[in-house]
């Protein structure tokens, strides 16, 4: 009976401690006008109101993304390293570094 309790206090604290699951996403790279750069791949952690990139043991995270209205603008934010983090979809990420006329958008499953 006491093994039961215990099993059953791990896996509820087990449960309340996970974090949020990363997807492994591809990416295309490409210049802001568009001119396809090559392919990546990064670990996404879907936040809602923001996400983290993973690559590499290099992460970084969107910040709280706004829109003064979703159905119009797409929700956005700036790094702490300066890049524009968007959240195109559900499913598509960007991140944009305007000194380096790059963007990264990753697609997840």
């Amino acid at each position: 009976m006491l093994r039961l309790g215990i099993l059953t206090l791990f896996i509820f604290l087990t449960g309340c401690s996970s974090g949020p699951q990363g997807v492994d996403c591809p990416g295309e790279v490409s210049t802001i006008y568009g001119r396809p750069m090559g392919q990546t791949n990064a670990l996404i952690f879907d936040l809602v109101n923001a996400f983290t990139v993973s690559k590499d043991n290099v992460t970084v995270e969107s910040g709280t993304l706004k829109s003064v209205d979703r159905f119009k603008y797409v929700p956005s934010a700036v790094t702490r390293e300066g890049y524009y983090a968007q959240r195109l979809s559900n499913k598509q990420f960007r991140l944009i570094n305007p000194h380096q006329d790059t963007q990264i958008t990753w697609t997840c499953p």
